[in-house]
């Protein structure tokens, strides 16, 4: 078991010490504290702190600050030299330096942004040879920009041709419109626009400028040159300021972070005239070097105990420190287990269960040893460049990969490159060629579906003895006997399609008789033996109507979650099948090119979705039986990160 266990810390003394004390809790890094109302009862006259975090507007103050010059703070060691009304009055120095600056920014964007937005628009008009200001400046006559479809100006040419008033000049086009614009006298241009609404002419409005199209665009872009330059130099004076105050900005932000938790824990608190109560949660195993870290505070008192069982009480949950090799193989499918949701504390940790078959069942579903070690290698390197959890994952479930595409004889997609090994072994061939063996692989993938169907069961068993629940344990659909129940319907199955059925059918029909009934009454064993004060059925007939749907939805369940994992043979033959693709398509001549782009393609199509899928036969044939996903994490307060208060 991974999952560490966790003790109840309450602490209490002077008032004065609760300052020194919220310094060594975020220093030991093992404590998260918890609201104390939660133990405390209020006849005892202890009141939650009700003044404000003074830290946390001037830490967003800071921070806004130094986003908004697009430089990151950092930690570093902190200063508490500067007094806050020093903090106060350096922050707004700063803010009111660099303002300027900033918006001198943002007039030099704004401009760049508006000339860009000019050249969208002129650039559709590029054939346009006439004077802009001129035209604008016409009495008589108007013109509109805009675009309409190609099939209109099919019609403005026949339906309209003898109409005197419209002129219409095509600029440029696209796949469906012509850009242009059209000419009318004033005293028709309601008529005229009436037309072209018709023709569904969309108008598109451009700035007022001089010279032609041509021209103006020149003159957009001189524009667009001078304001780079200028955003440049601004640029540089921005640095400049940073670099002058970047120092003094990551000392006062370190020492607000550290204020800000120290406060921050406060919160958690309660408090009469003199003294202080806190409660918070700590590893079992971080118990005695954080009490002994606290035995120098004057007028403080310790006491450990274990979490009450209340609804109100959440305890978080710690995962046990493991060796390398567990952390290297094991740790990183928690990105997995975190997605579906946290443990909680009298859960199993399943990271191992996870990291063992979700490895498993990838490698076999994308069996390539030569594709397998490109999946490695793209791992290796998604992990070493951009730190992505996932990464971490696809390096075993590659090798996973390499070795059932060893099994299968696939490398590549080339079947008989490994026969020289096997021969060499004394092997006749490969042990298992897919495409000639379509049954057993879909045989071999329900036995696999049985396999940890089971196991997802016996692991709901063990979780519930874990929480001293027994009724649960034996008589759930996903306790002792809803395997039973599972496994007398499969060797039923089996034995009736012709294959192995180890029970006989007599007992077989003794037992599945027996468990069926044990899993439709569960509800009154269990709430027995667990103590569930509700166990009694309100009505008899409803009690049996209910729970005989419920016993054909377990049936269904087993055998829907079953039939599932059919994905995983299928997807042994799909990989087979699309490689057999790229092949005939690269010819007698086997293209080089051709199947380099079709193995590129297998690679990233069928990785993706191939990872899916496995993520699927976890969420919801197994994880659906056994882990509930309710769980806390242990997030202990830092002199940098304090988890928010929550009541």
């Amino acid at each position: 078991m991974a999952i560490e266990s966790m003790k109840l810390m309450k602490i209490s003394g002077d008032l004065a010490q609760l300052e020194p004390l919220s310094t060594r809790l975020c220093e030991s890094e093992c404590f998260q504290p918890d609201a104390a109302a939660n133990y405390i009862s209020s006849s005892m006259g202890f009141l939650p702190f009700a003044d404000e975090n003074p830290y946390t507007q001037k830490l967003s103050e800071l921070t806004e600050f130094a986003n908004s010059l697009g430089f990151p703070l950092q930690l570093q060691t902190a200063s508490e030299t500067e007094s806050d009304d020093a903090d106060d009055a350096y922050i707004h120095t700063v803010e009111q330096r660099a303002a300027a600056l900033l918006e001198e920014r943002r007039v030099l964007t704004e401009q760049k942004e508006v000339c860009e937005e000019g050249i969208r628009k002129y650039s559709h008009f590029t054939g346009l040879d006439m004077n802009l200001d001129s035209i604008s400046a016409c009495e008589f006559v108007k013109m509109r920009f805009g675009h309409m479809p190609k099939e209109s100006l099919a019609r403005l040419n026949t339906v309209f041709h003898d109409y005197p008033y419209l002129l219409f000049c095509p600029c440029s086009e696209d796949k469906t419109d012509y850009w242009g614009a059209y000419f009318a006298p004033v005293d028709k241009l309601d008529e005229v626009d009436g037309i072209f609404a018709f023709l569904l002419f969309q108008p598109f409005s451009v700035p007022g400028a001089a010279g032609t199209v041509d021209e103006v665009l020149v003159e957009i872009h001189k524009s667009i040159d001078i304001l780079e330059s200028q955003l440049a130099e601004n640029e540089a004076k921005l640095h400049a300021f940073w670099e002058k105050e970047e120092e003094h900005c990551n000392r006062l932000y370190t020492k607000l972070m550290r204020r800000n938790a120290i406060f921050s824990v406060r919160s958690y608190a309660l408090h009469n005239e003199k003294n202080f109560m806190l409660v918070g949660f700590v590893p079992e195993s971080s118990v005695q070097t954080l009490s002994a870290s606290l035995q120098d505070l004057p007028e403080i008192s310790v006491e450990v105990d274990a979490p009450p069982d209340s609804e109100k009480v959440t305890v978080p949950v710690k995962y046990k420190e493991r060796g390398r090799l567990y952390r290297a193989l094991v740790s990183p499918y928690r990105y997995y287990v975190e997605m579906y949701g946290s443990p909680g504390k009298n859960d199993v940790d399943v990271t191992p269960f996870v990291a063992v078959t979700y490895t498993i069942l990838f490698g076999i579903m994308f069996g390539d040893l030569g594709q397998g070690l490109v999946v490695s290698l793209a791992g290796a390197l998604m992990w070493k460049l951009k730190k992505m959890e996932l990464g971490k994952i696809l390096i075993p479930c590659g090798f996973s990969s390499v070795v059932f595409g060893f099994l299968f004889g696939s490398v590549f997609g080339f079947e008989d490159a490994l026969d020289p090994v096997y021969h060499a072994l004394g092997w006749s061939g490969k042990p298992l060629s897919v495409m000639d063996s379509i049954n057993t692989v879909l045989l071999i993938a329900i036995g696999i579906g049985v396999f940890l169907m089971v196991c997802a069961m016996l692991i709901h068993m063990y979780a519930s003895i874990k929480r001293r629940q027994f009724g649960e344990a034996l008589f759930s659909q996903n306790g002792l006997a809803g395997i039973v129940l599972y496994l007398m319907g499969v060797n039923l199955a089996s034995g009736f399609m012709g294959g192995p059925a180890p029970v006989p059918t007599g007992l077989c029909f003794v037992l599945l008789g027996v468990t069926a009934v044990l899993v439709y009454i569960q509800q009154i064993p269990i709430g027995i033996i667990d103590k569930h004060p509700d166990w009694k059925p309100d009505s008899i007939p409803e009690f049996l109507l209910q729970n005989f749907f419920e016993l054909v939805e377990y049936i269904l369940s087993y055998l829907s979650n079953t039939l599932s994992f059919l994905r995983v043979g299928a997807y042994v033959l799909v990989h087979a099948g699309m490689m057999m693709v790229v092949f005939s398509l690269a010819g007698e001549s086997e293209n080089p090119v051709v199947i380099l782009l079709g193995n590129v393609l297998v690679i990233v199509l069928e990785g993706l979705l191939t990872g899916i899928q496995v993520l699927r036969l976890e969420y919801y044939e197994m994880f659906s039986r056994f882990y509930e996903g309710d769980g806390k994490p242990f997030v202990p307060v830092t002199l940098q990160k304090i988890q928010s208060h929550t009541n």
